[in-house]
């Protein structure tokens, strides 16, 4: 795809924008880093609040690399871009010789350009590859989840990442069709989930295959296993102050962004009938959102996709 025609197409609308700008607190001579930079729209947003701070923007999408890099070329050496994930954001930081920073904003939403280019294969709304890879140097791939895994093992990723109340029927459907042939397309997916459930499953509301895609996208590509240790290291790397703000997009993940905020704003585990601490465990961080920020009514007019948004925003102590 042409560099011009695919910065364009990543540069989907940032969900929240405002709404992290604020929860970031930038300063004008802050280093920030930007973990899930896309198209590179909130990474904007942040680098042109700066005058001599700098920005990291990390993507470990290719695409994402490239169209950000595009977007960024006017900020100069203000901004660094690293294809990465967001999960080394410590040895990121390390090679760039950044010791600390003011602040770091995760988008843990699947950008439009990947939902709505084909050949990623992370729609169920179009016949592409079975894919789903987010970094393509990854080797597990969505055909090798729904040909490889056992059944007991799709229904499980099913049930837990996609809520997926249907699991165990879809599941048994997968291994019955793959038995006859490969499944290689993610319109063979959608179509053996779709005849996977109860006919009243099918009307109205969510596509029937949405849950299930959600699922298997997240398996392929680890996305929640990654989210609590980033936490905690961006936590270490904050300078007193700076803050950490997180979007999620499923209950999941807000789960996990809320419980890591409380676990290191809590300090002390002892149990409560310990005359004193004995563990010496100290809050880090401070909840700043005790209920998580979601898009105005403007917001989820203009952009639909971002009706499951939750910003969440803790400081450094």
């Amino acid at each position: 795809m042409d560099e011009k025609k695919e910065a364009l197409e990543f540069s989907h609308r940032s969900v929240l924008f405002d709404e992290c700008m604020e929860g970031l607190a930038i300063k004008p001579d802050g280093i920030y880093v930007d973990g899930t930079a896309g198209g590179g729209g909130h990474s904007f947003g942040i680098a042109e609040r700066l005058t001599n701070g700098r920005l990291v923007a990390i993507d470990q999408d290719e695409a994402a690399i490239r169209a950000a890099g595009k977007r960024l070329e006017p900020f100069g050496e203000r901004v660094t871009v690293v294809r990465s994930n967001f999960f080394e954001v410590k040895r990121v930081c390390e090679d760039l010789g950044v010791e600390s920073i003011d602040g770091m904003l995760l988008d843990l939403g699947v950008s439009s350009y990947q939902l709505d280019t084909p050949e990623r294969g992370f729609s169920y709304m179009s016949d592409a590859p079975l894919d789903m890879r987010m970094d393509k140097r990854k080797a597990l791939s969505a055909y090798d989840v729904v040909n490889g895994y056992s059944e007991d093992e799709i229904k499980k990723i099913l049930y837990e990442y996609g809520e997926e109340k249907f699991s165990a029927s879809i599941a048994s459907a997968i291994i019955r069709e793959r038995q006859k042939k490969p499944i290689e397309s993610t319109a063979e997916l959608s179509n053996i989930i779709k005849y996977a459930i109860p006919p009243f499953a099918r009307e109205g509301g969510h596509h029937p295959a949405k849950r299930s895609f959600q699922a298997i996208r997240i398996e392929v590509n680890g996305e929640l296993d990654v989210i609590e240790p980033a936490i905690r290291d961006a936590a270490s790397l904050l300078s007193k102050g700076g803050r950490i703000a997180i979007i999620t997009f499923h209950s999941l993940e807000d789960r996990i962004v809320k419980q890591t905020f409380a676990s290191l704003a809590q300090g002390c585990t002892c149990p409560k009938n310990f005359p004193i601490c004995v563990c010496n465990n100290k809050p880090t961080l401070k909840v700043i959102t005790k209920k998580p920020i979601l898009p105005s009514k403007t917001e989820l007019e203009e952009n639909p996709r971002s009706r499951s948004a939750k910003l969440r925003v803790a400081q450094k102590l």
